[in-house]
């Protein structure tokens, strides 16, 4: 009973601290790209499950497609469901194992819907780096960071104020 009651506090009180993952992201992309509001996010579920309802609870407006991972095995026929889905850019989840920040998944992910016109956000500067359009949360100190090569090859302009990363 004892390790239970503990695990219900450590997840309680984890909330605070990934429930702030992506509220600047959020508003960044709603006060800049307000016409994209099919927001997908590739993933393992069931390991990402809390910070995936962050970024919903912040997403008012904005629906959210989400693509199960297991394996990298899996990251191929994610193109394909993000395309299907008509999504209009991808949210990078940081920690995800499969596809989140800095992993190889996420890069493939990247340069694929990258191709196909769809911008990448990340909230970490590892995000940015990898090819991320935009990032900004925790992982960024708070600051904007932009990718002016990614943001050129989908056809968008970054906001005024980025720190430009390469």
């Amino acid at each position: 009973m004892f390790r239970s009651k503990l695990a219900a506090w450590a997840c309680i009180a984890a909330i605070p601290a990934v429930a702030g993952d992506f509220d600047q992201l959020a508003s960044t992309l709603k006060k800049n790209w307000p016409e994209r509001t099919t927001w997908v996010v590739v993933c393992e579920v069931a390991t990402s499950r809390a910070k995936v309802d962050a970024l919903a609870s912040v997403a008012n407006g904005c629906k959210i497609a989400l693509v199960d991972v297991k394996g990298p095995q899996d990251v191929g026929k994610a193109v394909a469901a993000v395309s299907s889905q008509h999504g209009q850019l991808l949210v990078l989840i940081p920690g995800d194992r499969v596809a989140g920040d800095g992993q190889a998944g996420a890069t493939f992910l990247i340069q694929r819907l990258a191709a196909q016109k769809v911008p990448t956000v990340a909230t970490s500067e590892a995000g940015a780096r990898q090819g991320a359009v935009l990032a900004i949360g925790p992982g960024t100190g708070g600051k904007l960071l932009g990718n002016g090569k990614s943001a050129a090859l989908v056809g968008l302009s970054l906001p005024e104020g980025v720190t430009p990363v390469s």
